[in-house]
């Protein structure tokens, strides 16, 4: 059988620092028994993995790439969803939020990826305060 290899961009987007640093995270409005999530998805064919990267966080937040600082990759790493014949490689980012909006608030999904139109509420979380994410999206949180 052969495994479709999916390529995806997960962003870890932090604010503040030491004790206090916070990460944005998400939950489906309607779908909260999908987990806590971070930003990401799935890399367009032909698209470059820093374009995918920026339109995933705006499509899924609002968040503008303006509004943010990469500080750099946290790693690369594979992983077999329940899908046995998909696996996922993800390349994980950190960026630093440089923005000033609110601390939670709903977003609308954009773009053209099957996600569109889903409700998501936002919102930051201290560190120390996140729970297991879903589908292992939080195997790089250790280097924060």
């Amino acid at each position: 059988m052969m495994v479709e290899l999916r390529k995806k961009v997960l962003a870890y987007i932090t604010r503040g620092d030491g004790p206090d640093q916070q990460l944005l995270v998400y939950t489906m409005k309607d779908h909260p028994e999908s987990g806590v999530q971070v930003p990401g998805g799935t890399i367009d064919r032909g698209e470059l993995l820093m374009d995918a990267l920026y339109r995933e966080i705006e499509e899924e937040t609002g968040i503008l790439k303006d509004d943010l600082v990469l500080i750099g990759k946290l790693a690369k790493n594979t992983y077999f969803p329940r899908h046995r014949d998909r696996k996922y490689e993800r390349t994980i980012f950190q960026l630093e939020y440089k923005g000033d909006g609110p601390d939670q608030w709903e977003h609308t999904v954009t773009g053209e990826g099957k996600d569109q139109g889903l409700e998501l509420e936002i919102r930051w979380m201290r560190l120390s305060d996140i729970p297991d994410l879903a589908e292992k999206q939080d195997m790089a949180i250790d280097a924060l």
